[in-house]
């Protein structure tokens, strides 16, 4: 009989509802403890699936027996994860891990110091579709990639719930930095670190937006590899006619991978082989839960496939976009 594993939730609002499922899915874990600013919030995700409720992480800690734990925060409220290590609980942070490099970095050697399991909610990596592309360019290395996030600018009428914070751009720290970070991530997963980034923005166009909206209308960033490959990203709030969406294209010598949707369905090309087809699904959260529980209960980190410290990588490079947004100049990746 497997392990039970207490499992609880540090913030509890749309990315927390999006794991539920994949946590009540295994029927050894039993979900203990809710914590949330937001006390009242904190208590119905409890009326609705059980446990307790708090509203200081520090006390949920203390108070309750875990063996894992849900980081599901925004950027600018990362913290909570000291209070995990130093009680040696392992956990998962949703992306981005945090808005500030350098705690980012503090926590990441605060982990290894403990040995300590980990995952960072870069749940794409876990798709058919990319695994497939990635046992290709090992072989055939990637030489250039495109692609981003492209959609509609916010409007004051979704002023509420992620809008609070997410249209700010020294709490969200901006559309490439909290969206853009899977298509960074997966370009990462596909063709290693990064080196430099030289990055560009747009602002001042969009009209009707909240008051607080000062993130980027829209972001185009260029991306050097270590291993030589060149990358052109971008971001965008601005196509309210449509005609937006997620996109990756992924060039090598004799690959051709296009990636559309948020689910990365994908059409393949390779020299001298027919076209091939990869219909992806929507719900990939279980998955990547599935390999953290999997990899607390046996104590191995290799069940997963983006650690903290790798996710500090991934950062790393939109950190360093930003700073190219404002300095106009080439930036290094300091991971």
């Amino acid at each position: 009989m497997a392990k039970q594993l207490n499992v609880g939730f540090v913030g509890c609002g749309g990315m927390t509802q999006n794991h539920l499922p994949g946590v009540k899915k295994d029927p050894d874990a039993k979900i203990v403890a809710f914590c949330d600013l937001n006390l009242e919030l904190a208590q119905k995700r409890v009326a609705e699936n059980g446990g307790q409720a708090f509203k200081d992480a520090r006390e949920m800690f203390d108070s309750v027996q875990l063996d894992a734990v849900f980081m599901n925060l925004p950027p600018f409220a990362h913290g909570a994860e000291f209070e995990a290590v130093k009680r040696g609980i392992p956990f998962f942070v949703e992306k981005p891990i945090n808005l500030y490099l350098t705690q980012a970095k503090e926590i990441a050697a605060a982990v290894t110091e403990k040995k300590l399991i980990t995952c960072a909610g870069y749940m794409n990596r876990y798709r058919k579709s990319v695994n497939k592309v990635r046992e290709l360019v090992a072989v055939d290395p990637v030489i250039m990639l495109t692609g981003g996030w492209i959609g509609g600018s916010p409007k004051p009428k979704e002023g509420i719930g992620i809008w609070t914070w997410w249209v700010q751009k020294d709490k969200s720290g901006g559309q490439f930095l909290e969206q853009v970070t899977h298509t960074v991530d997966l370009v990462r997963f596909l063709c290693g670190d990064a080196v430099e980034v030289h990055a560009f923005k747009a602002q001042g166009f969009n009209k009707g937006t909240p008051a607080a909206y000062s993130i980027e209308d829209a972001s185009v960033v260029n991306i050097k590899f270590k291993g030589g490959a060149v990358a052109n990203l971008w971001g965008g709030c601005c196509a309210n006619a449509g005609g937006g969406g997620v996109s990756l294209n992924v060039y090598a010598s004799n690959v051709t991978a296009l990636f559309t949707g948020w689910e990365h369905s994908l059409k393949l090309f390779q020299t001298g082989k027919p076209m091939e087809e990869i219909k992806e699904v929507s719900e990939i959260f279980p998955t990547e839960d599935a390999a953290f529980l999997k990899a607390v209960r046996e104590n191995d980190q290799g069940a997963v496939k983006s650690c903290y410290a790798d996710a500090v990588k991934t950062l790393a490079i939109s950190v360093a976009a930003n700073m190219s947004m404002v300095s106009g100049r080439p930036e290094p990746v300091e991971a």
